[in-house]
């Protein structure tokens, strides 16, 4: 089984104060990976660490068999991160957002083809944000504006997905139907997760109530998902489609 991250004696401090202390782990292909910490337990730290946002003070750490500092696929990951505030006059509209989830760090200024505008739309329609395309997303509400960083990692297809408390600021109805299609998409796709939530219960319900791994205050559960994947659709779009919570019709482009 491939491993898709492999982390070696990771420890990360700030201000003489270690957050990450010799931390060793790996997350194979298709591994569901649910990580619950209190706060300060050093979880956001530690996904941050794992998508080349911040630099571990010592240890080792490979994405995909590569060493992070050797890494330049990470089309291959989406992200999505702790909600955070965003500045009113950000520039960027839905839109231009949830495309920049295609692409690359090679593939910054590549051309926008009709089939992107597509799974843009798709991905818009799942998270019932296709009237709000056009906003500029710093004048969404909170919630609004994590259903649009939620599409923007998915509409890439990624191999690996890491998500930060993914759906503070959604309603609940909301949150089941999105973890209903995650399981779908664990369950029948070749892809892997790594997932902080404070929803304690739904993570428990479906990776079990044992961590496997447990690090100073992080906790570690893991469902492994061993059956070949038996979906007949390849693109995740379709998951994106047909979940419980999708609505707003999309143009179709031909």
């Amino acid at each position: 089984m491939s491993t898709i991250i492999g982390v070696r004696n990771l420890s990360y401090a700030y201000d003489g104060k270690t957050v990450i202390d010799d931390l060793s782990f790996d997350v194979h292909a298709r591994d569901f990976v649910g990580l619950i910490g209190s706060n300060g337990a050093g979880k956001t730290t530690l996904l941050k660490t794992l998508v080349g946002l911040l630099k571990p003070t010592s240890g080792e750490l490979t994405l995909f068999g590569k060493p992070i500092r050797e890494f330049d696929e990470w089309h291959r990951i989406g992200y999505v991160p702790q909600k955070n505030a965003l500045n009113p006059l950000f520039p960027a509209t839905v839109r231009e957002v949830v495309l920049s989830g295609l692409y690359g760090k090679r593939k910054l200024y590549r051309r926008i083809t009709a089939q992107d505008r597509q799974r843009c739309d798709d991905a818009l329609y799942a998270l019932q944000i296709g009237d709000l395309a056009e906003r500029r997303i710093g004048q969404l509400s909170g919630g609004q504006q994590q259903r649009a960083f939620l599409a923007r990692a998915l509409v890439g297809n990624p191999e690996l997905l890491v998500l930060d408390e993914p759906t503070v600021g959604i309603d609940a109805e909301t949150q089941r139907a999105f973890f209903s299609m995650l399981r779908h998409m664990h369950a029948h796709h070749n892809i892997t997760f790594l997932m902080v939530s404070h929803d304690v219960d739904q993570m428990r319900a479906y990776l079990g109530d044992r961590p496997i791994l447990t690090s100073g205050k992080l906790k570690f559960y893991v469902k492994s998902m061993e059956n070949a994947a038996s979906c007949r659709e390849t693109d995740l779009t379709h998951a994106l489609k047909d979940w419980p919570g999708a609505g707003e019709p999309v143009l179709v482009y031909q």
